[in-house]
């Protein structure tokens, strides 16, 4: 399986394939280099994705970010930017004690031609001596929800995927565990990652998940002005906000309520992610509204429950869905360069679906079911960035995966889970219709809205 700890990730946005990929990659390089003292220079080259999205998705910053050694769980968003216009004006990246030449306009290369080998967002990191020979040089992948892996091996061959007590690759294999030791798929998933670490840890960190997704909205909601990039979009999450609590306040109840505040929780997150705030991956950040505005909703709108019970409700939500993030990172893809927006929003609609379900006590059966319906209702979905920004239309688009997560669940629960697709059928669905969606269509800005907008 692959960890919880793998699938959501804590980082910055706008993008994890354009923005935490890449800063991680752009650390390990750095980390890996022999003799920085003997560097007489860095350079960057982009490919494939990350070169025709480059500013849109900050993957420029992010890399000096990266070259200055930080980390996307842990760099300060509100100073990000401050770090990346010190090195923009000195020429040069601070890592250590290391002052180490760079220079953007020449050093940061957006290779827009040359079609990358292994993976459409690829990126190579060169040092050079004072001689311009290269004495490092490393390539990677950036494989979507933040993985990343060296373009020397195979995606499958990158991971290192642990012994654990209940291993499935499959949903078959899936329920085949949670029939046969008569275990939830939620405790299935805590039972491997308690194999791995201890259970405080475990426990510790999907409570701190939880608590950045709902930090997310909170800020979010309080947010007013533009957003960054040239389309100049509003933030619409705060006026949001003010109106429904005005219709709350005046006791207008309207039967599309409760999914106008879902909307409104997936809204704020995403104005934060492309605003380059605090998100978590899940999987991606794209498409990292979803999951937190499906545990909000089940935590305000659905039956009222002792505190500790919601928050273990919120536990096994996260535990199931991760279960069914990675069934398709292994098995398809969570990358939109790879797949389309089917592989981002898709899957985060499949994932929240089959967690909601689990958590308002769902059979596995249900679960799987539910995991089913919010994917096979997502197939073909294209990732077409307006100018290159996680915008337009992207942020309305996590909403719209939202309430879809919430009516599968429901479709799920009020049957008894058997139904004519399984989730693994339409995992390898969606990865065919992937290979087969025009490169245009997939995260570079080239086709779609990214093209027929006047304003781009």
């Amino acid at each position: 399986m692959i960890s919880l700890f793998d699938l959501f990730k804590v980082g910055i946005g706008p993008s994890s394939s354009h923005t935490v990929g890449p800063m991680r990659a752009a650390q390990r390089f750095m980390v890996s280099l022999a003799d920085p003292s003997g560097v007489a220079r860095l350079r960057v080259t982009l490919y494939g994705s990350l070169a025709w999205t480059a500013q849109g998705h900050a993957t420029d910053k992010a890399v000096i970010l990266g070259l200055c050694g930080e980390l996307p769980n842990t760099v300060d968003p509100d100073a990000a930017d401050d770090i990346v216009a010190r090195v923009e004006l000195r020429k040069h990246v601070l890592f250590g004690e290391h002052l180490l030449p760079f220079d953007s306009a020449f050093d940061l290369v957006l290779d827009k031609e040359t079609i990358p080998p292994v993976h459409p967002n690829t990126l190579q990191f060169e040092a050079l001596d004072e001689d311009g020979r290269i004495t490092d040089c490393a390539r990677f992948c950036s494989v979507g929800g933040g993985f990343i892996v060296s373009e020397s091996v195979t995606e499958t061959a990158g991971y290192t995927l642990p012994e654990v007590p209940y291993p499935f690759s499959s949903g078959a294999e899936l329920l085949s565990q949670a029939r046969s030791h008569d275990m939830s798929i939620a405790a299935i998933v805590m039972a491997n990652e308690c194999a791995l670490r201890p259970h405080d840890e475990v426990m510790a960190y999907i409570d701190e998940v939880i608590a950045v997704m709902m930090a997310c909205i909170d800020r979010g909601i309080t947010q007013t002005g533009i957003l960054p990039g040239r389309l100049k979009v509003r933030r619409r999450a705060n006026a949001l906000y003010e109106k429904l609590r005005a219709r709350e306040g005046a006791n207008m109840r309207s039967a599309h309520g409760i999914m106008d505040w879902i909307s409104l929780f997936a809204i704020a997150v995403n104005e934060e992610n492309a605003s380059g705030g605090r998100v978590v991956t899940a999987p991606t950040n794209g498409a990292a509204g979803i999951i937190p505005s499906v545990l909000r909703y089940y935590r305000d709108y659905c039956l009222p429950l002792p505190a500790s019970t919601t928050q273990q409700g919120m536990r096994d939500l996260l535990l199931t869905a991760s279960a069914i993030g990675g069934l398709f990172k292994l098995n398809a893809s969570i990358s939109g360069a790879e797949v389309g927006c089917q592989g981002e929003v898709g899957v985060a609609s499949s994932m929240a679906a089959g967690g909601l379900a689990a958590a308002l006590g769902g059979t596995p059966e249900q679960v799987e079911d539910a995991a089913e319906i919010g994917m096979e209702h997502h197939l073909g979905m294209t990732c077409d960035p307006v100018a290159g920004l996680v915008q337009i239309p992207c942020i309305e688009r996590n909403a719209f995966g939202a309430v879809k997560a919430i009516n599968a669940a429901s479709l799920a629960l009020n049957g008894d889970g058997t139904h004519m697709v399984s989730l693994d059928q339409v995992i390898r669905t969606m990865a065919e219709t992937g290979r087969d969606m025009n490169h245009r269509y997939k995260e570079t800005s080239l086709g779609g809205l990214a093209v027929n907008l006047p304003e781009c």
